[in-house]
């Protein structure tokens, strides 16, 4: 079997995998890591769900 389509699909998968990288950097997504680890310990800082702002 010929197996040479694997070439340009997997160079192209690659190529998204950079190009998320990319975005990720460029719209700030790892510019607080501490804070994150230490906001999901907080239980006040929860985020409130759309059913518990309806009712109060």
């Amino acid at each position: 079997m010929n197996y040479l389509f694997l070439i340009p699909i997997s160079i192209s998968l690659g190529v998204v995998g950079l190009g998320a990288f990319l975005w990720s950097l460029h719209t700030n997504q790892y510019e607080d890591l501490e804070g994150a680890a230490v906001r999901i310990l907080n239980p006040e800082a929860a985020p409130v769900s759309p059913v518990e702002k309806s009712n109060s």
